[in-house]
């Protein structure tokens, strides 16, 4: 007869919005073509602290699903949809994987390109 072996009671983990913010951040800078991130606009949503902001990245979880604004600068020359698009890949299989919440809206603001100075214009 085999023993039962001692199970912990079923609790709760909770993820710290900050948490998401840096995971999202930090996928989006992985994504070969985003030069930086792009800080995100204050409003009424900040004054009343509805959803979480930082450095580019934009929060809401909403009935169990993670609803994320990216504001980003691009690098010249690349090709703006595929970077949108691999952006909210990363950041949805980056969000299921790493907390195993469902990814929802990933809306992608591109806020400006850099463009490396020519440097004839300089001289």
């Amino acid at each position: 007869m085999s023993e039962a072996k001692p199970t912990p009671d079923s609790g709760q983990t909770t993820i710290a919005p900050d948490v998401l913010l840096n995971i999202a951040a930090l996928t989006t800078l992985g994504v070969r073509g985003v030069s930086r991130m792009s800080p995100v606009a204050g409003g009424v949503n900040r004054i009343l602290q509805r959803d979480r902001q930082n450095d580019g990245v934009k929060i809401e979880v909403e009935d169990g699903q993670v609803h994320v604004d990216i504001h980003v600068i691009l690098d010249a020359e690349v090709n703006i949809r595929e970077v949108s698009r691999n952006i909210q890949k990363e950041v949805a299989r980056a969000i299921t994987e790493m907390v195993g919440m469902a990814p929802g809206r990933i809306n992608i603001h591109i806020e400006d390109i850099d463009y490396e100075p020519d440097s004839e214009e300089e001289e």
